[in-house]
Formats: C-alpha cells, sequence, structure tokens
C-alpha cells in the first residue's frame, strides 16, 4: 500500500519551506518515526519522519524545493504490501523449480551477485545528527568520502569540519593563476537575517552609545563561588546571567528601554522577556526568556545552555524564539572588542557584550591594571533619547562594579 509523506502544519507566520536534506533515496528502507528529510523555514529546521515501515517508492520534491503545508512531497510503500502476491507467486514457482533449477542456476548465482551491488548503491547516507547534516549541506561535501569516527561509525561535526578543511586544501593546490569560486544559495534563515537586518537599518533611527565595565567584582564572584554553584546547581556559573539580572533591573529604572512601536502608539511592556542571541552553523538565533526577573541566576544559567544547545541542534521552536522585550548579545566569545549591535525588531533597544580585556585605568589618582570590558546600547532614536540610553548604561555599569545592589535591588 501507497503511503504519502506530506509537510507538516508549518508554525503561525510561516508560508513555505524549503527541502533541505534528503537522508533517504528511492529503495531506501525507513522505519516508522525515522527522520527521512529536513525542511528550513526562514526561522527554525523541521524533521519530518516516516508515517510507516515501508521501502520509498518515490521522491517526488527534490532537494531546493519550495513546499507549501500538507504537500505531497514522497510516497512510500508500506510494508507488508504485495506479500499475498509474493506468497502465490512462490508457490506457483515450487513446481517449476525442480525442472529448470539446472538451468536456472547460473541466472540464480548472477542475480544473487548483482543484489549486494544493488543494495549497496541505494544505502542510506551514514548517521550523523541535525547540526552535523547542515555542515554537510551548506558546504556541499560528499558524505561518501567521510570515515566517521562517532559510535557506531557516526559522522561527528569534527569529521565535518575535517572534510571541509581537506576541500580547501585541495582548492589551494589549483594551478599558479587560478581563480576558484564557489556559489551557493543562501540558507533561508540567512535570507531572512539578512532582510530584517536591512529592514532594521532602513526603518528605524538607531544610535548607538558606549560606556565600559569594571568586571573584576563580578570574576572575584564567580571566581570564589564556581565550583560551589555548579555542585549545588548542576550547571555552570557563567557571566551572562550577571547581566541579564542587571539589565532587567536597568530595564526596571528606564520602562521606555524595555518598550516598543505599534504604529503611533508606545507599548510599554510590564514583563522582562528577555532574548539571548546564540551563534549557530545556520546563523544567529534569539531564543527568549521568559519573566527573567522571576529567575534565580541559576535558573538563569541552565536555560541559557539549554536554549543555547537546541538553537546549535536544530531543535529550537519557534516559539522558543517569540515575544522578546529587550535582547543581550555577545561578540567577546569571538574575540569582538567593540561593536554597534543591530536592534532586534521589534524591539527598541540591544545590549552588546565585548571581550574582557586588561586595560590601564585610572582610581582615586592611580593608574591600575582592571579586567575592562567595552559595552554598547543600540537603540531606536525615535523612542528613547540621550538620556534614558545614557542612564540605563550607567545603571548596568553600577550594578556589575558592585554585584550586591543586585541583590539588594538598590
Amino acid at each position: 500500500m501507497a503511503i504519502e509523506v506530506k509537510v507538516p502544519l508549518l508554525p503561525e507566520s510561516i508560508t513555505d519551506a524549503t527541502v533541505s536534506t534528503w537522508h533517504k533515496k528511492a529503495g531506501d528502507k525507513v522505519s516508522r518515526d525515522e527522520n527521512i528529510v529536513d525542511l528550513e523555514t526562514d526561522k527554525v529546521m523541521l524533521e519530518v519522519p516516516s508515517p510507516t515501515d515501508g521501502v520509498i517508492k518515490e521522491i517526488i520534491k527534490q532537494t531546493g524545493s519550495t513546499v507549501q503545508a500538507q504537500e505531497v512531497i514522497a510516497v512510500i510503500e508500506a510494508a507488508g504490501a504485495g506479500e499475498k502476491a509474493e506468497e502465490s507467486d512462490k508457490s506457483d514457482a515450487k513446481s517449476e523449480a525442480k525442472s529448470d533449477a539446472k538451468a536456472s542456476a547460473p541466472a540464480e548465482t548472477a542475480e544473487t551477485k548483482q543484489a549486494p551491488a544493488a543494495s549497496s548503491t541505494t544505502q542510506s547516507t551514514p548517521p550523523m545528527g541535525p547540526a552535523v547534516r547542515r555542515v554537510v549541506a551548506e558546504h556541499d561535501i560528499d558524505v561518501s568520502q567521510i570515515s566517521g569516527t562517532g559510535k557506531s561509525g557516526r559522522i561527528t561535526k569534527e569529521n565535518a569540519l575535517a572534510a571541509i578543511g581537506n576541500n580547501q586544501a585541495a582548492a589551494t593546490s589549483l594551478p599558479a593563476g587560478a581563480r576558484p569560486e564557489k556559489r551557493v544559495p543562501m540558507t533561508r534563515i540567512r535570507a531572512r537575517i539578512a532582510e530584517r537586518l536591512l529592514e532594521v537599518t532602513q526603518n528605524t533611527a538607531m544610535l548607538t552609545t558606549f560606556n565600559e565595565i569594571n568586571m573584576a567584582p563580578v570574576m572575584e564572584i564567580r571566581n570564589r563561588y564556581r565550583d560551589k554553584f555548579e555542585k549545588a546547581h548542576k550547571v555552570r556559573l557563567g557571566f551572562m546571567s550577571f547581566f541579564v539580572r542587571a539589565c532587567v533591573e536597568a530595564l526596571k529604572r528606564s520602562p521606555v528601554v524595555n518598550s516598543s512601536i505599534d504604529g503611533n502608539d508606545i507599548v510599554y511592556h510590564g514583563y522582562y522577556d528577555i532574548g539571548v542571541a546564540v551563534s549557530t552553523d545556520r546563523g544567529l538565533v534569539v531564543p527568549v526568556l521568559r519573566d527573567a526577573d522571576k529567575m534565580s541566576m541559576a535558573e538563569t544559567e541552565a536555560k541559557i545552555a539549554e536554549s543555547a544547545e537546541k538553537a546549535r541542534t536544530g531543535k529550537l521552536t519557534l516559539e522558543e524564539m517569540q515575544g522578546g522585550t529587550f535582547t543581550i548579545t555577545n561578540g567577546g566569545v569571538f574575540g569582538s572588542l567593540m561593536a554597534t549591535p543591530i536592534i532586534n525588531a521589534p524591539q527598541c533597544a540591544i545590549l552588546g557584550m565585548h571581550k574582557i580585556q586588561e586595560r590601564p585605568v585610572v582610581e582615586n589618582g592611580q593608574i591600575v591594571i582592571r579586567p575592562m570590558m567595552y559595552v554598547a546600547l543600540s537603540y531606536d532614536h525615535r523612542l528613547i533619547d540621550g538620556k534614558e540610553s545614557v542612564t540605563f548604561l550607567v545603571n548596568v555599569k553600577e550594578l556589575l562594579e558592585d554585584p550586591t545592589r543586585l541583590l539588594l535591588e538598590v
């Protein structure tokens, strides 16, 4: 019996998807609930499982095709289909088998030899996770040339990255004077990011103000309690929870920074949903910490770690990225010393963290060395005045340079 494989219902606001990667070919066996194809939208990656055990009879929508919800993309011949006919054929053939066994023996031997070859040509791609599949698809890697070092021959991300390095090395060995180029289409999420960033720069009066923070007090607390914190809460103590807490307190003091523009109205949000930007192979995504003001530092760190892992493995849902009121992005993890972050619309402000670097500063008339971090607040000047932006950033600075104020809320 033929079973149709359809595009699942797409999340709200998403109208179509692109067939990203087929993990099976026509003729391959599949198991029920086994992922057979990845669909890429401009926000999330969707995995489509097999609805039944069987064999892929036909792939209707090839890689790169644009598909709509509930559109048929493949057909699977369900296991058990045709079994009765095969049994009937076998019983009819039994009477003939004895008489022409000798004549048929050579043909059967040839068919037997051909069967493994046919089977080998229809083998599925080696086992690999969603993050690895995206690396393979985006860099056009031939997985048949990769020897997986993971469990049961599984291809790891390191294997895929090594293959990219080998391809690049091969490219550099081209004859002198060669000028190689490679043209690949943007992923859906990369194209959407480009569209949104361009829209923000064209439709907002974006301005950035800077300050610097002496991170020594936060680093001292972190070093003193890091092991105890991890032992008690089973999560690592990082800097982000300090910044989330400081930003929430600063937003309470400067409500306009936690607002947004809707037409000619200003919408003041009475809650604090903080987006934390996460870099992935597919692009930058921003999972949201709901009601961050009600979360402990341990809960904040655990949620950030969980969201980051989901983002990198393609498991982050659209709901987990919607509705933020303010965003924090940390370019410091890549070594950025200073940058001007772009607002995450429809929010009206974003805080940029940067690399911690020892610098000479003046304290009480003396030059001393301190671990300093530049911070940047980009904001929509249509709504936020310079006074409010500077006040917000100064509050963040003061709260982090004297972290006990975070506990006392003073």
